[in-house]
């Protein structure tokens, strides 16, 4: 054999050897690698849930947004496009002038990105754009352009129920049923991937999903988001005429604890929250005044130690021989007042006469059955629980003053649930903002839990509600014009604000009206409260939106008028 020939079977034989180690020994390896440079993985997104309310309308919602990606290297030569036979290229400059007019963005700046780095695979041209740059951009039919689904969060009622409902931003949910009810309305995130060619474009039928995405679940609410809107309108209202520094509304379903409204005043747009997003009924807590003597009333009634014509002889103000007093908010000659006439004038004096027949600890237990210190059950992000001390504790003033809701806290949803418990017959419903998260497959999870519990008899619930007849037509809103047709309920509250430097009352009020209706057959509990009102700081400066909020009510869920006048207890003896 010549050398040239065992020169020539040699490098046969380096060949063979070769094609066997790429093609049998390094085949799966080598076939990884391939796979790596080509099959391209990318996200399927699990959409956020929307929020509804009661009704099913849309709260909160999540909307389709593009960022438009491009691959730079596979940019440079511009592109091109087949119509009809007639092939036509477009420059990069071009290109990016097209991208721009799709899209609302800027030519330089898209054209900028895709020059300055010619061999990259990635750059984001245009993000958040909306469904119809989107479709503009896929007609273009730009191989190298690569959108990306995303999602933005959106309210589009604005700033109804914008204090309950929270927002998300791109941290993810930061307040209200946004962020207490995250893992309902959070979507998973799944996976796809597909085949590129060499030339960067997309292989048809590539595609393969490797992880499911699924959506996050509908939030049921209890709010009804046409009468929530009416209530921040109207609330808005008083309390400019007012000059209050705030107010608020709650509006409760008496059968069954349902928060059918919920307002602040100068609600919050969730679109713009900007820095403060809060819910005042259920974070702020407050000294609620004379709205306590109707639970004082209740529990001094289910003990058996007294009656709507229960006696007190009443003077305006009433001196304690350890040096302290309690006084009437108006002065008025020495009065003999039953119990109901003790409600409807709002008396201290009178109140303080009655509540000495129970101890300190026999009216805090009470208290505590009517929800009082304590978060509701609806457990709203920072909700707060109020204060009432422990009645061991309690200096002689606080146990006298707490009587008539001084001296102790709660939040404007724990006095609602006190009047709801009062028109319930005397059981207290769990307070329910939510019913419920319907998951995409139909089952509904974090369903309210809470079960009712009796708080006093049917009769001391009735007593009382009977006796707050008399607040408009001859008590503290006398002078209200009656809201036609219907019996109605009501207690005033005016309570002063500790708020002198190194503690103390001060000179503003918080001023409140609670009420029930219709009286003989209960329904409907509104609480509406102002903060610091300047024009008049007395409870009947709340009887102007009371009056409105309470007829809106009755009108909305057509509710019948009284048939029976109302109860009439006597006052004075």
């Amino acid at each position: 054999m010549s050398i040239v020939a065992a020169a020539i079977l040699v490098l046969v034989a380096l060949f063979v050897v070769r094609l066997i180690d790429i093609q049998v020994v390094q085949a799966a390896t080598l076939n990884a690698d391939a796979v790596g440079k080509r099959s391209i993985t990318s996200p399927i997104y699990g959409d956020r849930g929307t929020i509804v309310d009661t009704n099913g309308k849309v709260l909160a919602d999540t909307v389709l947004r593009y960022d438009i990606t491009a691959a730079p290297k596979f940019a440079q030569g511009g592109y091109s496009t087949t119509v009809k036979g007639k092939t036509t290229h477009y420059t990069i400059e071009q290109a990016s002038q097209q991208i721009a007019e799709a899209t609302g963005g800027n030519t330089a700046a898209i054209l900028k990105k895709l020059t300055a780095s010619k061999t990259s695979l990635y750059a984001n041209l245009i993000a958040g754009v909306d469904v119809a740059g989107y479709q503009k951009i896929e007609s273009l039919g730009i191989s190298w352009l690569y959108p990306v689904r995303q999602t933005a969060r959106t309210y589009p009622n604005g700033s109804v129920a914008g204090n309950l409902i929270g927002f998300v931003n791109g941290s993810g949910a930061q307040t209200g049923l946004e962020l207490a009810y995250d893992k309902c309305l959070a979507g998973t995130n799944g996976s796809q991937t597909y085949e590129r060619g060499l030339d960067g474009v997309k292989l048809p039928g590539s595609t393969t999903t490797t992880k499911k995405a699924h959506d996050g679940g509908t939030l049921m609410t209890t709010i009804d988001a046409d009468l929530q809107y009416q209530m921040q309108q109207d609330l808005d209202e008083q309390v400019k005429a007012i000059g209050a520094s705030s107010g608020t509304v709650t509006v409760i379903k008496v059968a069954d604890g349902s928060i059918l409204a919920d307002a602040d005043s100068s609600s919050t747009d969730p679109n713009n929250p900007g820095a403060s997003n809060t819910a005042a009924s259920f974070q702020s807590n407050y000294e609620p005044g004379s709205v306590f003597k109707a639970m004082t009333a209740a529990s001094l009634i289910d003990s058996g130690l007294a009656s709507p014509a229960s006696q007190a002889i009443v003077a305006d103000r009433r001196d304690f021989s350890w040096g302290g007093f309690i006084g009437d908010a108006e002065s008025h000659p020495v009065e003999h007042l039953t119990l109901a006439g003790i409600l409807a004038d709002s008396s201290n004096v009178g109140i303080s006469y009655m509540g000495e027949k129970m101890s300190a600890q026999e009216r805090y237990a009470y208290m505590l059955k009517f929800g009082l210190g304590k978060k509701s059950e609806v457990n709203f992000p920072l909700e707060g629980s109020g204060s009432l001390g422990n009645p061991n504790t309690w200096d002689k003033q606080t146990n006298y003053n707490s009587m008539f809701g001084q001296g102790v806290s709660a939040t404007a949803v724990q006095v609602a649930s006190i009047f709801q418990t009062l028109a319930n017959g005397g059981v207290r419903e769990p307070l329910k903002l939510v019913k419920g998260c319907r998951l995409a497959d139909g089952t509904v999870i974090d369903t309210p839990t809470g079960k009712a519990t009796r708080v006093v008899s049917d009769k001391a619930a009735t007593d009382v509600v009977q006796m707050l007849e008399n607040t408009i037509p001859e008590g503290t809103l006398q002078g209200m014009v009656p809201i036609s047709g219907y019996n109605v309920s009501a207690k005033t509250g005016t309570a002063q604000i500790a708020d002198r430097p190194g503690g103390g009352y001060g000179d503003d009020y918080i001023i409140s009206v609670a009420g029930i209706a219709p009286s003989e057959d209960p329904q409907y509990v509104v609480l509406i409260t102002f903060t610091k009102p300047t024009t008049l700081k007395t409870s009947f400066a709340a009887a102007p939106a009371f009056r409105e909020i309470m007829s809106q009510v009755l009108e909305t869920y057509r509710v019948k008028p009284s048939t029976v006048p109302a109860a009439n207890l006597p006052d004075t003896w």
